[in-house]
């Protein structure tokens, strides 16, 4: 005879699992009463200030909405705990501390809600605390894990999706940024998955900025804004035959390497705020050489700055860009970028105003707040799934 069902198992689980939906948190009191609005969030994350990249840059923005709307979030992040270098990464830090602090740590929170963003030390201690408290929780699915490791290691992509997919099925939702990786995703056998897409700040990244920082540099600008690491590509772009100047801004591992296989590139460093707004509003092409994206913020930053992207026709760009109208796509990167160079700036900041970060909080408070309910009304959690 064959095992039981999934309702089975839900069913078996529920009075366990409703009773810590009820208390919340076993070491304190009740602090969101059955049907009360979600006026609290606790946020882990493995990516965390210093790191600059589009997960710790979309923490940023939806924690500053909700902390407009009068929410309190509290985040635990690396800069908590003792770290040590990642292999082969040693800008990442990874935390090491104990599943008993991770704990007390979100008991201490007394959050409504518990959101896990990243899948790294404290991800995992997080999730497997929120399971042992008896609390239902929600997870983000931003980078590509499986294919940067496999970029550094002969580390089999099925391994590494089937680490994921039991991280992120354990979750009452994991939410990712576009309908295209929610596909991808199902395919894998990831099944709480749920749409949360990614927004710009249109005020600070537009076209109509003070002074050219190129004004030196031979016409047309293509520009690249990355982390400078292998699984960026960014050989692809420096590679490419272009006139004019190639300027890359980021730092990462690969920096040196590359400095010295393409010297007539412009490596200009980390830029961050309206410093790098300026950078976006002064160039003429955004070339975005990398295959291995789950979104890509940089690409509506540039759109909104009024700059066309080139771009390969993978996920992120497919997402985001219509080609021929705010940008190119094409497996030949070097036409693309020549292509986008005649297309319309004003097109291309249109385009990046379709996606805000209002309406980005809303849907994930839309979402937490359901997975919330789940647990006190109907009894569905996905707390303890195979």
């Amino acid at each position: 005879m064959g095992g039981p069902s999934d309702a089975q198992r839900r069913a078996r689980s529920w009075p366990r699992l409703q009773t810590g939906a009820l208390c919340l948190w076993a070491e304190g009191p009740q602090v969101n009463a059955l049907g009360r609005p979600i006026r609290s969030v606790v946020i882990v994350s493995d990516a965390w200030h210093p790191q600059v990249n589009g997960v710790v840059r979309s923490l940023d923005y939806t924690i500053a909405d909700l902390r407009r709307r009068g929410l309190r979030v509290v985040i635990i992040h690396p800069g908590q705990f003792r770290t040590i270098p990642c292999p082969t990464y040693p800008e990442i830090r990874l935390s090491l501390t104990t599943a008993r602090r991770m704990r007390a740590l979100l008991a201490q929170a007394r959050a409504d809600h518990v959101h896990i963003a990243s899948e790294g030390p404290l991800g995992v201690l997080a999730a497997a605390a929120c399971r042992k408290l008896g609390r239902v929780y929600t997870t983000s699915y931003h980078t590509r894990f499986p294919e940067y490791l496999a970029a550094r290691a002969p580390v089999p992509l099925g391994l590494s999706y089937a680490m994921l997919r039991r991280f992120h099925n354990r979750a009452g939702a994991c939410l990712v940024a576009t309908p295209a990786l929610q596909d991808e995703l199902a395919t894998r056998g990831f099944d709480t998955l749920r749409l949360w897409p990614r927004g710009v700040d249109a005020e600070l990244f537009h076209p109509r900025q003070a002074g050219d920082v190129f004004a030196d540099l031979p016409r047309p600008i293509w520009l690249t804004v990355a982390r400078v690491s292998v699984e960026k590509s960014l050989s692809d772009f420096l590679g490419l035959d272009l006139p004019g100047s190639k300027v890359v801004v980021g730092d990462g591992p690969a920096l040196a390497t590359l400095r010295r296989r393409f010297p007539g590139a412009h490596f200009v460093g980390l830029k961050e705020g309206p410093d790098l707004a300026r950078h976006y509003a002064s160039a003429d092409v955004f070339v975005f050489p990398s295959r291995t994206e789950t979104f890509g913020l940089v690409l509506l930053e540039a759109l909104a700055s009024g700059l066309p992207v080139a771009a390969y026709p993978v996920r992120g760009p497919l997402d985001i860009v219509t080609s021929g109208k705010d940008g190119v796509l094409s497996d030949n990167l070097e036409a693309a970028a020549k292509a986008a160079l005649a297309l319309d700036a004003e097109t291309c900041r249109a385009a990046a105003l379709r996606h805000s970060w209002t309406a980005c909080t809303d849907r994930f408070l839309e979402i937490a707040q359901e997975v919330e309910d789940r647990v006190r009304f109907a009894g569905l959690p996905a707390l303890d799934r195979d």
